[in-house]
């Protein structure tokens, strides 16, 4: 079976990790239970652009249980998992090409090995792969029935590819979800953030200036953990309206110019190119501590550090760099701008994408009974997708909740009764 991973023999310590994530993702099991039964995905050949993490594993064992032909690849060169890659190939034999640390040529090569595997349907995290069949692979996009994509970027790449007349084929934005970003987003991106940057620097965030880029539900959900742990947060925002909700949060929101100056830790959570830059890092104080949870490494100006720097860089711990500027300043960049919390830690909790891959799973039967419906477009999850797993997931955790009753919902839908 045709793969590319680090070491074979880190399968063992894969599969252990895999069965402890698979504790925590009850939702996932009750799928694949009944995708075992069902085989709802009976030889549809499935190319999978996703972390390479625990989570990720069991989502694809969903699949397989279900019928599914599977190939996996990363969809980013720091996120990989090396020992649940090798258990994937070993112990799943799901042909995999993913290594962590992989460079730039090495990533699309694995892309485009995944490609070869000749997909039905897509599953992209960020759009890397869907961008790479429209522009290299085009004869191959007529085999394609749709795809479905993972986060917040990847659904404004695909987005701009419908707006431009370009998308070939249909996409289902699986981060439309509520019990997608509703969680994933916030609580997910909030925890899994501050273990990599704890992972990493070992500092204290108490008392410390740390400044969250972006307010989406990525960055709501990093300011909270962080407040939670005592530090001073900032928000910068372009959006008036997220930069009033952050104010009404109880956060204080500044320019990035303003927020540069006295800033001890930097995140940069937009989904845009280059939100600090060289006159933030000018204005930065010796010792900040410069990171990225956003999708890409665009969000920060590598480049711009490294010529003020002069090259003058040195690893002093795993996942950070030193960058000495001007002779009388430091300022230290994790995981070379990458994702934060995937690159130096393990990413979301398995609890939390239960729910972003039940999403996914289920995402890929709807569209192989729906696919033939579908124009070239974004479509949001189906809602009512969206609560069933709401409800699984209450359910597994020992809650129930009300349903209203006859006058109640008649109530609701009438017009006639006032005050």
């Amino acid at each position: 079976m045709k793969s590319d991973i680090k070491d074979i023999k880190l399968a063992e310590a894969g599969q252990l990790r895999i069965e402890w994530a698979d504790n925590e993702m009850p939702v996932l099991r009750k799928i694949r239970e009944d995708f075992s039964k069902r085989k709802p995905l009976k030889d549809v050949q499935i190319a999978a652009c996703l972390h390479v993490t625990t989570e990720t594993a069991n989502l694809v064992r969903t699949l397989v249980a279900g019928g599914a032909k599977v190939a996996v690849c990363a969809s980013n060169p720091l996120s990989t998992q090396d020992d649940v890659a090798a258990c994937l190939v070993a112990n799943y034999e799901v042909p995999t090409f993913s290594i962590k640390g992989e460079d730039g040529k090495t990533y699309y090569d694995h892309i485009n090995a995944t490609l070869d595997f000749n997909p039905v349907i897509t599953m992209d995290d960020g759009a890397d792969l869907v961008s790479e069949l429209h522009k290299n692979r085009k004869t191959q996009i007529q085999n394609v029935w749709a795809g479905t994509e993972e986060t917040t970027t990847g659904v404004i790449r695909l987005k701009s590819m419908e707006n431009d007349n370009v998308l070939k084929y249909p996409i289902i934005a699986v981060n439309s979800a509520l019990t997608k970003h509703l969680f994933d987003n916030r609580y997910g991106t909030g925890q899994s953030t501050i273990d990599g940057i704890l992972r990493s620097t070992n500092i204290l965030l108490a008392g410390k200036n740390l400044v969250v880029c972006g307010y989406g539900w990525c960055g709501r959900g990093v300011a909270m953990r962080a407040r939670g742990m005592g530090a001073l947060v900032i928000i910068v925002e372009v959006d008036p309206i997220k930069a009033l909700e952050a104010v009404m949060d109880g956060f204080n929101v500044m320019p990035i110019a303003k927020a540069s100056e006295i800033g001890d830790i930097f995140i940069t959570l937009t989904g845009d190119i280059h939100v600090l830059r060289k006159e933030h890092f000018l204005a930065m104080k010796d010792g900040a501590v410069i990171c990225n949870s956003g999708h890409f490494n665009v969000e920060i100006d590598i480049p711009a550090l490294t010529e003020l720097s002069e090259n003058r860089m040195r690893t002093v711990r795993p996942y950070v760099v030193e960058y000495k500027i001007n002779d009388n300043k430091k300022l230290y960049l994790l995981a070379e701008g990458r994702l934060i919390n995937l690159s130096a830690a393990e990413g979301h909790p398995a609890c939390v994408m239960d729910m972003s891959f039940a999403n996914q799973a289920l995402g890929v039967e709807y569209i192989v009974n729906n696919y033939k419906k579908l124009e070239h477009k974004v479509y949001d999850m189906p809602l009512d997708i969206d609560q069933s797993i709401a409800k699984i997931k209450l359910q597994t955790m020992g809650i129930y909740i009300d349903t209203l009753t006859e006058e109640q919902q008649k109530y609701l839908v009438s017009w006639e009764s006032g005050t």
